[in-house]
Parts: C-alpha cells; structure tokens; sequence
C-alpha cells in the first residue's frame, strides 16, 4: 500500500511541476453583472485571451463585482478579475467593513484600465435634483458589498447623509435597479461604471432623468485620493442636456500569485495589443491607456505583468 501511495504522490508531484512549467490550463476571468461594463469588457477580454493562449480554456464569470472577484481570487476560484480602485486599496489592508476581514495578500496587478464613474440617477418625476434631495428616497445603492455599495456609503457620508436617512434602501444590481425605477418602484439608482453604461442608457430611453451633480466639495470630503472630480459629459445620456460634476475612480485589472509569469506576460501582452477589441465590447474602453496602467496600482505586479512593462519601456 506503502509503495503504491509513494507511486501515486510522486506522478501528482510530476503534473504539479508540468501544470507550473507550462502555465494555467484555464483561465476565469472574474467579471460583474450582466448589464454594467466589466460583463462585455471581459467577455471580449476572454476572446483576445482565447487567440493569444489557445492551448488554455477561457471562460468568464458574471459576479458581484469588486469585493466578490477579490475575494475569489485570493481563494484561488479565478485567474484575472475586474475591480474598483478603492475596493483594490481595502482588500489589500484588510477592511471588515469593506468585505475583506483580513488582508488579501495574494492579490497581484496587472493594468489600471478606464476609469468607472459614481453615477447618481434619479427619475425627473422624484424632484430630486441634489444630493441633499435623496433624503427620504427610495435608492438602489448596488449589489452588497460590491465597489458600488461602497461608493454609495462614502458619498452618502460626504454629503451628510446615511442609509437612515432614506425612505428605502435596495441592494440589487444595475439591470434590476433600472425595472424597478420603470415601474415607479424606485426614486434613485446609483451606480459605479464606465459613462454610457447599458442599464442607464436603457433608463433614459424609457423615461426622463435627471442625473444628480457630486460637487468637488463632497469628492474632497471623502478623503481618498481614489476618488477624483470628473465631469459626465452633456448628451451622455437621453435627455442630459448640461456637464454634470461627479466622481471618477479608476478600475484595475489583477490576477494572483501562482497564476505563471508566462501566462500573466501573454495576457498583459494580448491586452495591450488589442484594445480595439476592448473600445468595440463598450465605449468605456476609449480610456483604457498605457500611460495610466501602473497609476495608483495598490498591490504588487505580478512578475509576468512586470516582464511586459520592462519590455515596452515603461519600468527600469
């Protein structure tokens, strides 16, 4: 029995060490739901990866966004995941509040992407027309713990306000946020995306809006460099006739140790030679650019990310 289970460890040893020399077999690229930017961006992502890696299985996974694919690659259940800046910082550290209760130190960069912007939408019938209007509202803040939600908790507070100070407070992703405001069941859903995002587009095709300004004052009182004043451009959405101020947090893409350095090399590689791809999956992939990739990264590159910008020019 001895010599048998001596035999079988040394042949599980043998595939360990051929599964490191060769890389992953698959790769999960961790996403968010359905109707916000990160679902589209990697599905296209997970096809340039499928032509750049074709002996490795590719699949994508629709998620809860932020904490959720953080917390599913630090348990080894993906290989790159999208995720919020903030989100990335906390994960890192440690924060109960945030989701992470202890730090995730496997965690590893690979690119800032495009920037997701904090956007307050509220139906023309509500009144609203600032934050201090979303007093006694009905708001869809995000899915639970998600980089939305978060985003949610540090603007409310900036403003002043909390979630007892609303009449109703609903966790529910993008797409179920905007049918409950269709059907008059919601005042305001707020969420943390790429501009043009699907689900609000959708919005603002079936009803008028109004899309809620987050002054400059209410950015600086939020304290985190994560979070910039940006401007959502007039005409973004049906019926946005003027600029309005908001908050721009950028997005990173990441994988974890033990993923190889040459299949982190090949993807950063494939990423960056395809981004047309990323720009047709959605708009927000315009801003996706070199020179802001290692920007703000709050986590280790992973050596095979790190291969690549030395190769290009971009580290000493």
């Amino acid at each position: 029995m001895r010599t048998h289970w001596k035999a079988a460890a040394a042949v599980v040893a043998a595939a360990s060490i051929a599964f490191a020399a060769h890389g992953a077999d698959f790769i999960n690229v961790l996403t968010g739901g359905t109707s916000g930017v990160y679902y589209p961006m990697g599905v296209a992502l997970s096809q340039i990866y499928g032509k750049a890696l074709p002996d490795v299985k590719v699949s994508v996974q629709a998620t809860k966004a932020s904490a959720e694919n953080l917390n599913l690659l630090q348990s080894g259940r993906g290989e790159v995941a999208f995720t919020l800046g903030d989100s990335l910082s906390d994960a890192w550290k440690g924060d109960p509040e945030a989701g992470f209760p202890t730090p995730l130190k496997k965690l590893r960069g690979i690119a800032g992407i495009y920037p997701n912007y904090i956007q307050i939408v509220a139906s023309a019938d509500s009144g609203i027309k600032s934050l201090a209007d979303l007093k006694g509202k009905r708001v869809s803040v995000g899915a639970p713990k998600s980089g939305t939600e978060l985003n949610a908790r540090a603007v409310l507070k900036a403003a002043g306000l909390g979630y007892g100070d609303l009449a109703k407070v609903e966790y529910l992703p993008f797409g179920e946020s905007v049918e409950l405001m269709k059907n008059r069941q919601l005042d305001v859903t707020l969420q943390s995306a790429g501009l043009g995002v699907s689900a609000l587009r959708d919005l603002a095709a079936s009803m008028k809006i109004v899309v809620v300004e987050i002054p400059a004052a209410v950015v600086a009182k939020i304290g985190d460099p994560a979070y910039q004043p940006a401007i959502i451009p007039a005409g973004t959405y049906e019926g946005q006739a003027k600029d309005v101020p908001a908050i721009a947090i950028q997005n990173f893409l990441v994988t974890r140790e033990g993923v190889s350095a040459d299949t982190v090399y090949k993807m950063t590689k494939a990423m960056w030679e395809n981004i047309p791809a990323l720009v047709a999956a959605h708009s927000a992939g315009k801003a996706i650019r070199k020179e802001t990739a290692l920007a703000g990264m709050a986590v280790p590159l992973h050596p095979g990310a790190e291969k690549y910008y030395r190769e290009v020019g971009m580290l000493k």
